[in-house]
């Protein structure tokens, strides 16, 4: 009966990789002190009667190091764009110019560093929280194969797998953090 049992590996390795892919999205956010236009990803503008994303209202563009540039198409949009990115909590003051928006990225401080580098860390937990949320599911599967007559030694071997998938997972995740802390942290 041990050999009707086979655990997903595919499902947890995408559970995984989506997990990976949130945290890249949520390192993406953080500012730091280099100008991207991803850092305007969460940023949502009340347009046309919903939240609507700021590159769906307008242009984003990077002509220079330290300036974000949003060319509004909508004449009527560019008070709804201004508004939602000082309300964003992003902590950049946009100048206008016309339909042009600019976004002047200031040098970070040595104490906004560490906080950014501090918040990077939690999204870096959250992400192997659920990395190891995904091992107990796969965990779980094998405890239930056993009950079902799963045989030890093969028990042992499918725990051993998801194990080891976990810990790539984990490696990813405190290498993408070393990373982006060494990015947040340059002067």
């Amino acid at each position: 009966m041990s050999e009707d049992f086979m655990l997903d590996t595919d499902d947890l390795k995408r559970r995984m990789d989506g997990a990976i892919a949130s945290l890249r999205t949520e390192f993406a956010s953080l500012r730091t002190g280099r100008a991207s236009s991803s850092m305007l990803e969460p940023v949502m503008v009340d347009a046309y009667g919903q939240k609507t994303p700021i590159n769906q209202v307008g242009t984003v563009n990077v002509p220079e190091p330290r300036m974000v540039t949003i060319n509004v198409w909508d004449k009527a949009m560019v008070g709804k764009v201004e508004k939602a990115i000082r309300e964003s909590g992003l902590g950049i003051n946009p100048q206008l110019n016309g339909t042009i928006i600019m976004l002047p990225i200031p040098e970070l401080n040595e104490e906004r560093r560490a906080q950014l580098s501090k918040v990077a860390g939690q999204y870096a937990e959250h992400a192997r929280v659920s990395i190891r949320n995904i091992r107990r599911d796969g965990m779980d599967q094998i405890k239930k194969g056993k009950a079902d007559g799963l045989s030890e030694d093969d028990q042992k071997i499918w725990e051993a797998e998801v194990q080891d998938l976990t810990n790539t997972y984990i490696a990813q995740i405190d290498e993408a953090l070393e990373t982006k802390q060494a990015e947040i942290m340059q002067v």
